[in-house]
């Protein structure tokens, strides 16, 4: 429920409001009166005086218009003085996604989140957990020569998270692993030495890690996700193929990081039992 403030308090804090919005704009009561079209008299009233009190709305939306925050601010109705424009566009921030994942964007946001859970939906098995071979195989027909930066971006985000005090979740729809295995669909004509490489570091990878970095495989027919990484608290960063879409606002990184919940609450294989489930498709791939 909304607390109810006093009239007077809240005219208090209107005063001491709009005497800090000018002094960060910088501007004078002399300016300020000529901008909302008011007499300089009527700003000095609102900034001083023993019996501080509200304007009407015309005043106050001029005033929050002019300043460049939002009026609910002035009127203690918000605790932030940005206005809805301003959330709205640095809520959600659109950045290009390089193929190889080399860009320094991907470094900076784990570098921001160290010491928080990073939950992770990849859009394929988790780069930073294949081999270099696998990562050749799927970065030569797009990146040709640069290939190189796909294996050291891998490198560089497993150092980072053997490193960082942070716990790394990842999950992954239990058909994409079978598929890997099967070499089906995206894997076909995948070697089967290269599968078994794979699966191999899956599971030293698994054993290493445990419990820090966890995987989880969930039923993608109950249960769909998009390619997203949630940053602790901080943010969360939707992938599309050209670009991420990153969300800083609590509202959507709490949405997503529920959603993300949900797929290891939920997990056909939770990261305890991924250990026999990769020794049994190893056995179906020899």
């Amino acid at each position: 429920m909304r607390e109810i403030i006093d009239k007077r308090l809240r005219a208090l804090q209107f005063r001491d409001r709009l005497r800090d919005a000018m002094q960060r704009r910088g501007i004078s009561q002399s300016a300020l009166a000529r901008q909302i079209g008011v007499d300089r008299s009527t700003v000095s009233q609102l900034l001083s005086g023993d019996g501080p009190r509200l304007p009407n709305a015309q005043v106050v939306g001029e005033c929050a218009a002019t300043l460049g925050v939002s009026a609910d601010w002035l009127l203690s109705l918000s605790a932030r003085p940005e206005t809805a424009a301003d959330l709205l566009a640095t809520s959600a921030a659109l950045t290009a996604a390089p193929r190889a994942l080399v860009d320094e964007q991907i470094f900076a946001w784990h570098r921001e989140a160290a010491g928080y859970k990073i939950r992770h939906v990849p859009a394929a098995l988790p780069d930073m957990m294949k081999t270099h071979a696998l990562l050749e195989w799927e970065y030569t027909p797009h990146l040709g020569r640069t290939t190189q930066q796909a294996i050291n971006a891998s490198e560089d985000r497993l150092q980072w998270m053997r490193g960082a005090h942070s716990d790394y979740e990842i999950a992954v729809p239990r058909h994409e692993m079978i598929a890997f295995a099967s070499a089906t669909g995206y894997y076909a004509h995948l070697p089967a030495a290269l599968r078994l490489e794979q699966i191999d570091r899956f599971i030293a990878l698994n054993d290493a890690l445990y419990p820090r970095l966890r995987l989880y495989l969930f039923d993608a027919r109950r249960l769909f996700a998009a390619p997203v990484t949630v940053f602790g608290p901080l943010l969360a960063v939707l992938y599309t193929g050209q670009n991420y879409i990153a969300f800083r606002d609590t509202e959507r990184v709490q949405a997503l990081t529920l959603n993300f919940d949900q797929l290891v609450r939920e997990a056909a294989i939770t990261a305890r039992e991924l250990p026999g489930f990769l020794r049994d498709l190893r056995a179906r791939v020899a």
